[in-house]
């Protein structure tokens, strides 16, 4: 692709793409990619290039944002991913700065979710217009004309304005390839959709001054290192040009632009000219960060700083300092920690983190426990060994009166259970707005404390047979509601250092449920399992069967030992207690006593 000339700045469409999980964003981009012809011959459809992360691909959400460009009827569309879920509130806001346009994914049976109303609102916020897209019409009991006025009274609801109201719709089947002005009526291809986008979403808006850019993302290479990614909203770039860096606090730093890149399919080439409106990325640069304004040599001009949500949520990262130390990890030190720490929040702005006075532990605050997991699972895959706290709500003082974070939940869960999911909800504080049935499926709205939140998912997945599907997002802060019943049944501890024994795990069935499978090396101080009663208890299950030459009466009788209980990442941070560590190394998750010896641990009460 030529780099752009003057003349093409109106031939720009910067469109951002919002979808809730599993709606068919990620196959529709792919699918446009190859409308435009964007592959390279070696590259086939269908790899799925914008989750290209390997844990966005486990878990089938999008956490880090992506940018692609196409070509069509000479006009180029950059297509920027968004994040669905709430908990990666500071991604979106860069995101919305880069944007004119977006386009909302819904689909055609499902319609609008709660994540994809987060990342609407945002958008609605910023002024873009959106256009909307019906996906998956091929799929049976399918209800696309029903979708398109659930997202009308969404928009309604979110206070969009009336060009915004205004908005055009496609319906189609990313899967099938095909986009079409009526479902009923398909085509054989994606052009309708591209031709919509071109008509309906706003050139950049041809601004007069100096030059601005504000940095929305980072990129890396091991060549050029840091590289700066963003939309420049006045004047031109060039290679080689010398800039001012306007940092948040408004100091500014003298630099210069080495080179310069444009996207072009899912790659950056090279450009040599860049104008206001385009996205763009920049190496050579030193020492910037997200959403400082890349300005003018000799008059600098800063940007309007993006607004992030406030963190809601805290956590204590600390080395692991169990006997198994060392046996999985490359990087174990404080050091390592710290650095690693520091370098995430570079990159993840609505992170915040406190040294609190300790060489080895730090304070990390996120916007729930999605958000710092993810952070928490990308180190243990890198090859860190570290231990996590319980994780705490963060309360505020405001004006004398104690104030907590409340989140909006929904759950959709089959009718005949609906019941029991309300017990569980207001039993942790929450409240009952709205109850819609859809067909044998019931709609559940809540107002809930994010403390009340912690743990829910377990109980109620338990609660519903697997059936229920929960989201949440953050409200408001609002006065403390009172205590919530946390956890009841105690824990099973190790006595010993050694190796768990079937003989002894079968005799001690009757005490709880265990997490550990025979023959798993285990530790003292290590919760092995959970107590049928509250309070708790100190086992030691390294016990071998005494045997003797003298012939018991009778035959052994078979062991049946019950499956251990496996925890998730995010379901073992929700399920320990204050007094517990979840120790994290890249091939295990144990949960363990901060004080691994029982005298300590008395004495620590």
């Amino acid at each position: 692709m030529p780099p752009l000339r003057e003349n093409q700045m109106q031939k720009i469409r910067n469109v951002a793409i919002i979808a809730h999980v599993d709606h068919g964003k990620t196959t529709l981009v792919d699918k446009i990619l190859y409308a435009c012809q964007s592959f390279k011959e070696h590259e086939k459809p269908g790899e799925l290039f914008m989750d290209s992360n390997p844990l966005e691909r486990e878990r089938g959400i999008t956490i880090l944002s992506k940018n692609v460009a196409v070509m069509y009827k000479d006009v180029k569309i950059n297509i920027i991913d968004t994040p669905g879920h709430s908990d990666f509130g500071g991604e979106v806001e860069r995101i919305m700065n880069m944007a004119d346009g977006v386009l909302l994914l819904v689909d055609a049976f499902e319609g609008p979710m709660p994540q994809t109303r987060f990342v609407l609102q945002k958008a609605l916020e910023a002024g873009l217009e959106p256009v909307v897209v019906v996906n998956k019409v091929d799929k049976q009991n399918c209800r696309p004309g029903e979708v398109h006025e659930q997202v009308f009274d969404l928009m309604y609801s979110l206070d969009a304005n009336e060009e915004q109201l205004d908005f055009a719709t496609l319906y189609g089947s990313a899967k099938q390839g095909w986009m079409s002005t009526d479902w009923e009526k398909p085509t054989d291809n994606f052009f309708p959709l591209l031709d919509a986008i071109i008509e309906h979403v706003p050139a950049p808006k041809k601004l007069n001054g100096t030059t601005q850019m504000m940095i929305t993302s980072l990129d890396y290479s091991t060549y050029t290192g840091r590289i700066a990614v963003g939309k420049l909203f006045r004047g031109v770039l060039k290679p080689g040009m010398n800039v001012s860096l306007v940092k948040r606090d408004q100091s500014t730093i003298k630099t210069k632009i080495k080179e310069l890149f444009v996207f072009d399919g899912v790659a950056k080439v090279k450009a040599d000219f860049v104008e206001a409106g385009e996205i763009c990325a920049i190496t050579g640069m030193e020492g910037f960060e997200i959403g400082d304004t890349v300005a003018d040599i000799e008059n600098p001009e800063s940007l309007e700083s993006i607004n992030i949500d406030e963190p809601t949520i805290s956590m204590l990262f600390t080395i692991n300092d169990s006997p198994f130390y060392g046996k999985e990890g490359k990087f174990v030190t404080s050091r390592h920690l710290r650095d690693r720490l520091h370098k995430e929040l570079e990159k993840n702005l609505a992170m915040r983190l406190d040294d609190i006075g300790l060489a080895d532990s730090h304070m990390v605050y996120g916007r729930g426990v999605l958000h710092l997991s993810i952070l928490i699972e990308t180190m243990r895959r890198e090859g860190f060994e570290f231990q996590i706290g319980q994780p705490k709500v963060i309360i505020k003082d405001i004006d004398g009166v104690k104030h907590e974070p409340v989140e909006e939940l929904t759950i959709d869960l089959p009718d005949e259970v609906s019941g029991k999911a309300i017990e569980i909800v207001t039993q942790r504080r929450g409240m009952l707005l709205h109850m819609n049935a859809k067909g044998d499926r019931m709609h559940l709205e809540f107002e809930i404390p994010s403390r009340g939140i912690i743990g829910l998912r377990n109980l109620m997945l338990t609660a519903t047979a697997g059936e229920a599907i929960i989201a949440h997002r953050f409200k408001e802060f609002q006065p403390y509601r009172g205590d919530i019943p946390q956890r009841i049944n105690g824990s099973l501890i190790s006595m010993e250092n050694g190796t768990a024994i079937p003989y002894s795990l079968h005799n001690l069935q009757d005490r709880g449920r265990f997490f550990i499978d025979p023959g798993e090396e285990i530790y003292e101080g290590q919760v092995v399992g959970e107590n049928n009663r509250q309070g708790d208890l100190v086992l030691n299950i390294t016990k071998t069967k005494k045997l003797s030459n003298v012939r018991a009466a009778g035959n052994d009788e078979k062991m049946r030992i019950a499956p251990a209980v496996k925890f998730s990442l995010e379901e073992a941070l929700e399920y320990i207690q204050g007094d517990e560590y979840v120790e994290v190394t890249p091939q295990s998750i144990r949960l363990r006593k901060i004080y691994l010896k029982e005298h300590e641990r008395k004495r620590a009460k």
